[in-house]
């Protein structure tokens, strides 16, 4: 029975965010795929994950059996985050875009769960190989050969920490122009936005149902 771990970061929720409701589409794709699995579901934008301390930091590095009270008690918190992603068979995370970067609360919980000699910095990192799809919304458009090309630090950012360090098979859907119904500056891209939304329903959709299959055929 396959296990879909559902990230989403986003601060507004349903139909009011574009990643809700991109990633909600996949989740939705995969249960009806696979009524039996399992869907691990959190979202940091209601329910922010701890950001990295101190103790949290160090603990990670030293023999659990000297940790110290806040070191244990820390680091039981990310074990607990990684312990999700571990299990998990499939990942789809929604990250937005906020000033160019993904969300403090996503980059939250990735400092959680990048744990050297376990998920990361390790020949055989623990998610190794698993599929992880992310819902990079966002605004206007930093697409390759736009004017805000060089200012776009969520995908370079999430290739480098998904598919480089952890070594996960890293597939992204990018909703685009998401401010155009909302800024009359931008009225004349609505029917770009539209295009870009409805596309990347369909590749949620589309993605959510192939993983499905995939996994429940293993």
């Amino acid at each position: 029975m396959a296990t879909l771990l559902h990230i989403d970061s986003s601060v507004f929720t349903g139909s009011a965010s574009t990643s809700h409701t991109v990633t909600d589409a996949f989740r939705k794709a995969w249960q009806e795929q696979h009524p039996e699995g399992t869907v691990i579901y959190r979202d940091l934008g209601a329910e922010p994950v701890p950001h990295i301390t101190a103790d949290s930091h160090t603990a990670g590095f030293i023999d659990p059996a000297t940790h110290t009270p806040g070191q244990s008690a820390a680091f039981s918190a990310r074990v607990r985050l990684i312990e999700e992603l571990e299990q998990a068979d499939a990942v789809v995370i929604g990250a937005p875009m906020y000033n160019f970067t993904i969300p403090s609360t996503l980059k939250a919980w990735l400092d959680n769960i990048i744990l050297m000699g376990r998920t990361a910095g390790t020949e055989t990192p623990s998610a190794q190989g698993k599929p992880v799809t992310v819902v990079a919304s966002r605004g206007g458009s930093y697409a390759p050969g736009t004017p805000r090309a060089g200012m776009e630090y969520v995908q370079n950012y999430l290739e480098a920490v998904l598919r480089d360090a952890l070594g996960m098979d890293l597939e992204f859907i990018v909703p685009e122009l998401t401010m155009a119904p909302v800024n009359p500056a931008m009225s004349e891209l609505l029917p770009l936005y539209e295009t870009s939304r409805a596309a990347a329903l369909e590749s949620a959709e589309a993605k959510g149902k192939e993983l499905a299959s995939r996994l429940a055929a293993a």
